[in-house]
């Protein structure tokens, strides 16, 4: 069978890679596998995504009944809704946890710059798609939450105004909305997506494994190895079976409620909150004076917030006195400072 299909397809260079292809032993290597659990998340995603997709009809009058008959009628269309949901969030968080620990392992070094940019902005484009989904079910929380989102979009500097009206598809979160955020979960964001994800697995496949600077220093006879095919590999499998588990038991257990349906001309619920993984922007605008000099405090904050990313991104390439940024403890206090940051304000944003 291996034969026939290597006559056709080529596929003995790929296996001689797999059998070249090395993972260093250390104490760090459990961050190895933090890449691959977000790759599966999304895996789980594509999978329960179109399972969704075809019993799911977007509109006002149908989004919200077509939830209902997912989660009731449907056989174990409850199910895979809740997988869809707790996975979508796991996914954002392990995609978090691999971008911190590239940070600290000083991964993103020469020569993965392109894939530390393409790792970013896969976790940006993954942030995107829960923003996107969030409004699909048509409930109140999420329709005054989507109102909420789009409205800091539109204290974004000099364009603000007309890119809240054509996320919008109009002034108001409307049926047009729905249409809108629908065809971006379901295909803009999906394409971009995989063009993306192929690129940051060419390139990884390409550089091979990054080698910490303390496991570089070993003299060879001490740098220890386990083989990409099989060892790895089943150890990814393993994990990948763990988290399976894990996210069968939360949805079982810990059900997504669907909630009561959008109404526009209802007041907003008290307490309407963004996804947990925006929830320190949200905080931080929320702190923010109305006017900082001569800048008004929400279009401060974004502005803050789009530096601060382009910076982050940036973090290959900076320079202190001469000196590559990534030679200095600095990056590491930074990702700390960040983190704690980040867990902080999620925290006094749910209290």
């Amino acid at each position: 069978m291996f034969r026939w299909l290597d006559d056709r397809l080529d596929l003995q260079p790929m296996v001689d890679m797999m059998d070249h292809k090395k993972v260093p032993i250390h104490s760090h290597t459990m961050w190895y596998y933090m890449g691959g659990v977000t790759l599966f998340l999304f895996i789980v995603q594509v999978f329960t995504g179109i399972l969704l997709l075809m019993y799911y009809r977007p509109g006002e009058e149908s989004a919200f009944e077509s939830m209902q008959y997912i989660l009731t009628e449907v056989k174990f269309g409850w199910l895979f809704r809740n997988v869809h949901a707790w996975s979508a969030n796991l996914m954002v968080l392990f995609a978090f946890i691999h971008m911190f620990s590239v940070v600290f392992t000083r991964a993103f070094t020469t020569p993965r710059e392109l894939t530390w940019i393409s790792g970013f902005i896969l976790l940006l484009l993954a942030m995107f798609f829960g923003f996107s989904g969030y409004l699909l079910p048509w409930n109140e929380l999420a329709f005054f939450a989507t109102k909420v989102g789009t409205d800091i979009v539109g204290a974004v500097p000099f364009i603000g105004e007309q890119l809240k009206v054509i996320i919008r598809g109009g002034d108001d979160v409307t049926g047009a909305t729905l249409s809108r955020f629908f065809g971006l979960h379901v295909a803009i964001l999906p394409a971009v997506t995989f063009l993306i994800l192929s690129f940051h697995l060419l390139l990884v496949q390409r550089q091979g494994i990054s080698e910490p600077r303390h496991f570089k220093a070993l003299p060879a006879e001490k740098k220890r190895y386990m083989s990409f095919f099989p060892d790895f590999i089943l150890r990814d499998a393993l994990l990948w079976l763990i988290i399976n588990i894990i996210v069968l038991s939360l949805a079982v257990f810990y059900p997504w409620e669907l909630g009561l349906k959008a109404d526009a001309l209802a007041s907003a619920p008290m307490g309407i909150k963004p996804e947990w993984y925006f929830m320190f922007m949200f905080q931080t605008l929320k702190v923010i004076p109305p006017h900082v000099w001569f800048i008004e405090g929400e279009t401060f904050g974004i502005l803050l917030f789009g530096g601060a990313a382009l910076l982050w991104m940036a973090v290959p390439f900076a320079r202190f006195r001469g000196k590559q940024i990534v030679d200095s403890k600095w990056i590491t206090i930074l990702g700390i400072i960040t983190i704690t940051y980040m867990v902080v304000l999620t925290i006094i944003g749910y209290l």
